[in-house]
């Protein structure tokens, strides 16, 4: 196993009652849900936002080429980029939750969460 150094800063600010009683590792974990929630909910509002302006999906957006029937412009390339981005960021986001969420309690089954 590697060691980690953490600064003595750090550990204090770790030991805060903000996080709770838990171990150190635990709270760590919390923090890295917190920021994959945070990430994950940026993507699904992209999605949101692109799925309200085009009427469609992603999907459905790929398979009518509606880049190409708009005529390649800026506009409707950058949302393309982006929706990919997000959709991408989607599932890597649930995927880092779900292993982080299997961490905590590898026995447990987990609930339908994001």
């Amino acid at each position: 196993m590697s060691e980690i150094v953490v600064k003595e800063e750090t550990l204090q600010l770790l030991e805060e009652p903000l996080l709770g009683d838990q171990s150190i590792d635990a709270k760590i974990r919390t923090l890295l849900e917190a920021e994959y929630l945070r990430r994950l909910q940026q993507h699904q509002r992209q999605d949101r936002i692109l799925r309200r302006k085009y009427g469609m999906s992603f999907d459905t957006f790929c398979d009518q080429h509606l880049v190409a029937e708009r005529g390649y412009t800026w506009d409707v390339e950058q949302d393309a980029m982006d929706w990919e981005t997000a959709i991408g960021g989607i599932a890597t986001f649930k995927n880092k939750l779900k292993k982080l969420r299997e961490l905590a309690d590898p026995d447990a089954v987990q609930p339908n969460r994001p």
